[in-house]
């Protein structure tokens, strides 16, 4: 079996790898698609060029390919065109299984990030491959640059009100690509992928104080504020109101469900918050 990790100098790429490669998967079995081969050389498996915006170079990448997991595109207004760009190739070279990163409840949530998978799984649906779908919640490290500017200022500001966060380490959720692509029994699977504790932002706060040594308060800011606030910092319009909209569907609670599935699917608990912290700070 050949497994082909798209996006595989990235952060959650790199970590597949090398989940697989602690399972004891065969390096020559792994192949690491990705846009700069110089960027490859410390993987330890073989690299081939894919570039999500060039369709030849997806084809190439599938040559001999059983297995795919598509790691989403970061390229919000792009990442439709170019997941299709993959599944499509996946799908005329015959691969057996199919692995997609996607986002919770991506079908039905109103976060701001959920269109864009939403539509890749019903590209996915369509095309027919066996695939599984791996709804990863928020990474722990996503937080951080809040972990640096609450050490500096003493304060966490953001627009979550009392809204909740499954996060979990990316090693975690790399860990649950590497099970479902080397184990059988998981094809036509979509599975919700969260940490095994929810918490808000004051624990998140409580947690950065425990970390820098410094004194770390929550300061909610309503829609109105935080837009203020995001302005005055030199963001553009646009990214103000993306950030918004994202606060506002955490707020909602489109992060908080977590039922186990995760720490069931890798075989131990997830990596608690403040460990996760501890590891970028």
């Amino acid at each position: 079996m050949t497994i082909l990790v798209t996006g595989a100098t990235g952060n959650l790429g790199r970590l597949i790898i090398a989940s697989l490669l602690e399972r004891g998967a065969d390096p020559q079995s792994i192949v690491a698609g990705v846009r700069d081969i110089a960027k490859a050389a410390d993987l330890g498996v073989p690299a081939v060029h894919l570039d999500y915006t060039d369709a030849a170079s997806i084809a190439a990448a599938m040559e001999g390919v059983d297995s795919v997991v598509l790691v989403s595109s970061s390229e919000v207004g792009q990442r439709v065109d170019q997941h299709r760009a993959v599944i499509d190739a996946a799908a005329a070279a015959g691969v057996s299984k199919f692995v997609y990163t996607s986002a919770p409840k991506a079908t039905t949530s109103d976060l701001v990030l959920a269109p864009d998978h939403k539509a890749t799984e019903e590209l996915i649906a369509a095309s027919g491959l066996p695939s599984v779908i791996l709804r990863n919640n928020w990474y722990t490290e996503n937080y951080a640059a809040d972990l640096v500017r609450a050490s500096e200022t003493g304060v966490l500001a953001a627009g979550v009100g009392d809204g909740r966060v499954a996060s979990a380490s990316r090693r975690d959720f790399a860990d649950a690509a590497a099970v479902v692509l080397l184990e059988d029994g998981h094809i036509g699977k979509v599975y919700e992928l969260g940490g095994d504790v929810a918490w808000n932002y004051g624990d998140l706060a409580a947690a950065i104080s425990e970390i820098t040594g410094r004194p770390v308060t929550y300061q909610p800011l309503t829609p109105e504020e935080q837009s203020a606030a995001l302005g005055a910092a030199g963001l553009d319009a646009g990214t103000v109101g993306f950030v918004v909209a994202l606060d506002a569907g955490i707020r909602s609670g489109a992060l908080a469900d977590t039922d186990g599935t995760l720490a069931r699917l890798i075989g131990r608990p997830t990596t608690p918050l403040i460990e996760g912290l501890r590891a970028v700070a």
